[in-house]
């Protein structure tokens, strides 16, 4: 990488410091010494798991997403709540709340950035196989549906736009290639 693209900070300005997210406004000495500032959220984190059954199916999730004011289709998530918890234990936490599920391998698929101009939040991907079904256990601010779909039907609908998600596309994609090469 090239350390002459490095900005550096000046001044921090805490704006907003919410319960999720946390606004803030530098200002920063450009790398041809110019000046600018930039406006970003802090974010914990969260992380996603694509649930895939012995039949090559997923596990997926539709709620309501309030930003978009739409229904989604999409893999298991959830946020941090700090950036220091161990990322693999919310991932299972978060694979038993929403879809009931617990697995024998969960594989780390490594993780995103979803809004690098905006935000410095990072998504850890996993994928869980061996899944064995008890009961969900949803937070109380949660209303989720669960739906079983082929891998190969969802890379079709992501392909056709109709899984707008970012996390939940990258990780059908990369999990698809683990599984080819599983086969």
């Amino acid at each position: 990488m090239n350390e002459n693209l490095t900005e550096k900070t000046k001044e921090t300005h805490l704006i907003y410091d919410g319960r999720i997210l946390h606004l803030y406004c530098d200002s920063v000495t450009l790398p041809d010494g110019g000046e600018a500032t930039r406006e970003y959220c802090r974010h914990n984190g969260g992380v996603c798991i694509i649930p895939v059954t012995d039949n090559g199916e997923v596990v997926c999730v539709e709620q309501y997403r309030y930003p978009h004011n739409e229904i989604t289709l999409e893999i298991p998530a959830g946020k941090l709540e700090s950036k220091d918890i161990d990322h693999k234990a919310a991932a299972l936490r978060e694979l038993k709340e929403e879809t009931g599920a617990e697995c024998d391998k969960l594989t780390y698929l490594g993780k995103i950035y979803p809004s690098p101009a905006i935000s410095d939040e990072i998504i850890h991907i996993y994928m869980a196989q061996g899944l064995h079904f008890g009961d969900k256990r949803p937070d109380a601010d949660e209303f989720i549906e669960t739906e079983i779909i082929p891998i190969s039907r969802l890379l079709k609908m992501i392909n056709e736009g109709m899984i707008p998600d970012a996390k939940t596309q990258i990780a059908v994609l990369r999990a698809n290639e683990i599984l080819k090469a599983q086969v």
